[in-house]
């Protein structure tokens, strides 16, 4: 019997006792809430966001790629995201959750455009089941919208470990939940996945990504939570791994100043990296290539509650980033420097103004592997 079949039966009989123990009377309680409340009840959300964009590097547009020739763009108004979601509970315990992203279909949509499509439910504070189309719990930023993130947009290598299968919107089904490890507190999350991105019709090979992750509450009062994050699976018959580390934290230095602190460290094979090579130019072995990234995020808050201004917040997230260490190494560093104004409670409204800086130890003409400075400005209303 092969190892993935053995993680998969293994993760299923880890399911079945904790199904069965739900069925108590807490959940029965949860059934009984119900009377006089009535089903189904939806709750919309959207989300818009507009930039300007100008690239004030030798002669890289506004998307980041070199052009040794011809006409370069540098300065542009854009449409970053439009999404629109529905959150709809069926009963007390039982939730189906949409999100799409309008702003996709000004370029190709193969791919694009659905974003969340899963169904959820809870049986206790133990444990929920999902399935569909979601992001996975592995790292921070999976479990935060980018909506309210203190950066423009999620890092280098949330991207880069999406294309790989273990972040961002992908197919399949987790189990969820919270316990007590003496006195802290923790959450767990457990993913099988398919692995090959979303809106997928089907997996593109019979191999799956199993990932799992851990969050320790270490202090409550100054919100310290660590993460930890592993993942293993098969890609084209090949074996794929990844893993990671995080900590957050949040301290209130006066009523009105706020300071929290990200750090994030990953690392995992590269098969997308791999398979995207002619076969006469790569190694036989997936494992030596090789991803691996930290980012450092701090962000001070300053309360103003002036009028319909909320908030002054600033942040600078440095990034080290290399898709492939062990051969053809090539470090991207980014520095994100932004101020951000909120208006209204949770993000609302915000205006966002700073630079995203990359620098390669080796450019790459023609290529987006190419150093840059990109000035924004950014909109964006939430409901």
């Amino acid at each position: 019997m092969n190892t993935p079949l053995l993680i998969r039966i293994a993760f299923f009989l880890f399911l079945i006792p904790l199904l069965t123990n739900a069925q108590t009377a807490e959940t029965q309680k949860a059934a009984d809430s119900e009377d006089g409340v009535k089903y189904p009840q939806f709750q919309f959300k959207g989300l818009f966001q507009a930039r300007y964009l100008e690239s004030f590097g030798d002669n890289v547009d506004v998307m980041g790629v070199h052009h040794s020739t011809g006409d370069v763009t540098q300065s542009s108004f854009d449409i970053k995201r439009m999404r629109v979601g529905l959150n709809t509970k069926l009963s007390e315990a039982t939730e189906v959750v949409i999100l799409v992203n309008l702003a996709d279909f000004k370029s190709d949509t193969k791919g694009k455009v659905l974003e969340n499509a899963y169904a959820k439910y809870t049986f206790n504070k133990y444990i929920a089941v999902l399935g569909g189309q979601f992001r996975p719990a592995f790292g921070i930023e999976e479990l935060v919208p980018v909506d309210i993130i203190k950066s423009f947009d999620f890092s280098n290598q949330y991207y880069e470990f999406g294309k790989n299968g273990w972040t961002s919107f992908q197919i399949g089904a987790s189990a969820t939940g919270n316990f007590d490890l003496g006195k802290i507190p923790v959450n767990y999350s457990v993913s099988v996945l398919n692995g090959n991105g979303k809106n997928q019709e089907k997996d593109n090979d019979n191999g799956k990504q199993y990932s799992s992750r851990l969050v320790f509450e270490l202090s409550k009062k100054h919100k310290i939570n660590l993460g930890l994050n592993g993942g293993i699976g098969k890609y084209s018959k090949e074996k794929v791994f990844a893993f990671g580390a995080d900590v957050t934290s949040d301290f209130r230095l006066t009523d009105r100043f706020t300071f929290d602190l990200q750090i994030e460290y990953k690392r995992g094979t590269n098969h997308n990296l791999y398979f995207s090579l002619p076969v006469d130019s790569r190694t036989a072995d997936v494992a030596d290539y090789q991803m691996r990234g930290i980012y450092f995020l701090p962000n001070v808050r300053y309360q103003i509650d002036y009028k319909k201004l909320t908030s002054l917040e600033v942040s600078c997230r440095y990034e080290r980033f290399d898709p492939s260490f062990k051969i053809d190494s090539n470090v991207r560093q980014t520095y994100t420097p932004m101020i951000s104004l909120e208006f209204g409670k949770n993000y609302t409204g915000r205006i966002e103004m700073g630079f995203e800086i990359d620098h390669f130890d080796r450019n790459i003409p023609d290529t987006s592997t190419y150093n840059d400075n990109l000035f924004l400005i950014q909109f964006q209303c939430r409901l």
